[in-house]
C-alpha cells in the first residue's frame, strides 16, 4: 500500500513538474525565437535604409500627381551599380512605385504588379538549382516604403534567407530534447525520493497504530478470557457454596474494573491527541493543585510506606491549561514513583520556574529504569518489567498519558534515571 502510494505521489510530482517544465521550455523557445526574429528584423532594416539614403528624384521635374516621380538608382546597392550592403545577404531587392508597379529588381524575377503591404514578413519561396532540382527555403521579407523630403517616392522589398536563424533555433531544440528528459528523469527521483520522506510519518503512524491496535487487543483478550472462564464455572457449576460465587463475583469484578480503567486509559488517550484548544484553557495555580494533590496522595494505601515530600516556591505559579489533565499527569509520575520504589523510600515533588518555564519534578529512589529502555518508555504499552506491571495492575499507558497531556499543553517531559537508584521525571510547562 504505502509503496504504491509513493508511487503515485512520484508520479503525480513528476507529471506536474514535468508539465511546467515543457510549458517552460516552449517559453523559452518561443521567446528565443522572437528574439532571433527580432535581431533579423533589425539588420534588414538597418541595411535596407543604407539602401534607400542612395535613392534620388529630381524635385524640379516634380509632378503634383506624385505619379511618375523622376528616380535615380543607379547609386542604389544590388539595384543600381554600388557594392551591396555587408553583413546581410539578400536574396533579391526590388523597387515598386507607389502604385505597386515593378521598377526595377536584383534577384528572382518578381510579378510586375503586386499589392504592397509595408512591414516584415516570413515566407516559404522554392528554388531551382542548374540542374532543375528544387530547394525550398524560409526567407524574411521586408518591404519598406522610401520617403524624400516628406514625399513617397517608392517602396523597397528585399529578402534575407532564415538559414542562420533556422540553424540557431535547431540547436536551441537540440538542446531542449537532449536536457528535457534528463531533467524530467532527475524530478521522477526527486519525486519517489521527496515521496518517501512525505510517507514516512504516515507509515510510522500506521506501523503505531496497527502496534497500539495489537497491543490493546491483547490487553483486552486476557481480562475477557478471565470474565468469561468464571462466568462458565459459576453457569456450569452446581456448587451452593456461597463462599466460592463470591470470589467468582469478585474475580469478574476486579477483572472488569482494570478492563474500565484501560478503556478511560485509551479514551483518553484519543480524546487529547494534539494541542488542546484555546477555548478549553484556562488559568491554573500549579502550587495550589501540587499542594491538594500531595495532601489527597499521603492518605492513600500507595503512598503509606514511602516519606512524600514537597518543594513548593512561596509565591503563585500561574500556566494556561485544562486542571484536569494536568492533574491527571502529576498523579500518573506520583504513582508510578511509588510503585516502584521500596517501603521506606522517598518521593519528591518539587515545582519551580526556569526563564519563561514552569517546571514540575517527581523525584524517586526506587528500582530506576534501564537505559536501554529509556527511549521507549512514553510508547503506548510499553512496560520495563511486564511481570512487575502485571501485579501492580499497569498496562504501560501512564506514562504516554503524561506525554500526551504535556504536549498538548505545548510543554515537554523528560527523564533521567540510574538503575537502583531512582528516577527524576521533569514536566516543562509555559508561563501565563
Amino acid at each position: 500500500m504505502f509503496h504504491r502510494s509513493r508511487s503515485n505521489l512520484a508520479l503525480w510530482f513528476t507529471l506536474t513538474m514535468g508539465s511546467i517544465l515543457v510549458v517552460f521550455a516552449g517559453v523559452l523557445y518561443y521567446q528565443a525565437v522572437l528574439d532571433e526574429l527580432k535581431d533579423l528584423d533589425r539588420l534588414l532594416h538597418k541595411k535596407s535604409k543604407l539602401m534607400t539614403v542612395n535613392a534620388k528624384y529630381d524635385p524640379r521635374k516634380k509632378q503634383l500627381d506624385l505619379e511618375n516621380v523622376p528616380l535615380d538608382l543607379e547609386n542604389v546597392p544590388l539595384l543600381g551599380s554600388n557594392v551591396p550592403p555587408q553583413g546581410t545577404e539578400f536574396v533579391y531587392a526590388r523597387w515598386y512605385d507607389t502604385k505597386g508597379q515593378l521598377v526595377q529588381f536584383f534577384g528572382q524575377t518578381p510579378e510586375a504588379e503586386v499589392t504592397i503591404i509595408s512591414g516584415f514578413r516570413t515566407l516559404k519561396t522554392t528554388f531551382y538549382s542548374s540542374e532543375g532540382a528544387p530547394t525550398v527555403t524560409w526567407l524574411r521579407e521586408l518591404t519598406l516604403p522610401v520617403y524624400q523630403d516628406n514625399l513617397l517616392i517608392g517602396y523597397l522589398q528585399v529578402a534575407t534567407p532564415l538559414t542562420s536563424t533556422q540553424n540557431n533555433l535547431a540547436q536551441l531544440r537540440l538542446v531542449l530534447l537532449l536536457t528535457v528528459p534528463v531533467i524530467l528523469g532527475v524530478i521522477g527521483l526527486a519525486g519517489w525520493y521527496l515521496g518517501g520522506i512525505a510517507m514516512q510519518p504516515i507509515r510510522d503512524s500506521y506501523d503505531q497504530l496497527q502496534r497500539f491496535t495489537a497491543d490493546a487487543s491483547h490487553e483486552l483478550r486476557s481480562p475477557l478470557s478471565a470474565i468469561i472462564s468464571n462466568a462458565q464455572y459459576g453457569l456450569l457449576s452446581k456448587s451452593h457454596d456461597i463462599e466460592a460465587q463470591r470470589q467468582r463475583f469478585g474475580k469478574i469484578f476486579d477483572v472488569a474494573k482494570s478492563m474500565n480503567t484501560l478503556v478511560n486509559n485509551l479514551l483518553l488517550l484519543a480524546r487529547h491527541a494534539g494541542r488542546l484548544s484555546s477555548e478549553s484553557l484556562q488559568k491554573v495555580d500549579l502550587k495550589s493543585e501540587l499542594v491538594q494533590i500531595a495532601d489527597e496522595y499521603t492518605t492513600q494505601e500507595a503512598a503509606k510506606h514511602l516519606n512524600l515530600t514537597y518543594t513548593l516556591p512561596t509565591g503563585s505559579v500561574i500556566v494556561l491549561g485544562d486542571v484536569g489533565l494536568l492533574r491527571q499527569a502529576v498523579v500518573n509520575l506520583l504513582d508510578n514513583a511509588c510503585k516502584y520504589s521500596p517501603a521506606g523510600g522517598q518521593v519528591q515533588l518539587r515545582l519551580f520556574t526556569q526563564s519563561h518555564w514552569a517546571v514540575i519534578e517527581v523525584i524517586d529512589n526506587g528500582i530506576g529504569i534501564p537505559e536501554a529502555d529509556l527511549p521507549h518508555i512514553f510508547e503506548r504499552f510499553y512496560r520495563v518489567d511486564k511481570k512487575r506491571s502485571r501485579k501492580t495492575g499497569g498496562y504501560g499507558l501512564g506514562l504516554s498519558i503524561v506525554q500526551q497531556i504535556v504536549s498538548a499543553h505545548g510543554g515537554h517531559i523528560s527523564v533521567k534515571s540510574v538503575v537502583e537508584k531512582g528516577s527524576t521525571f521533569q514536566i516543562i510547562l509555559p508561563l501565563k
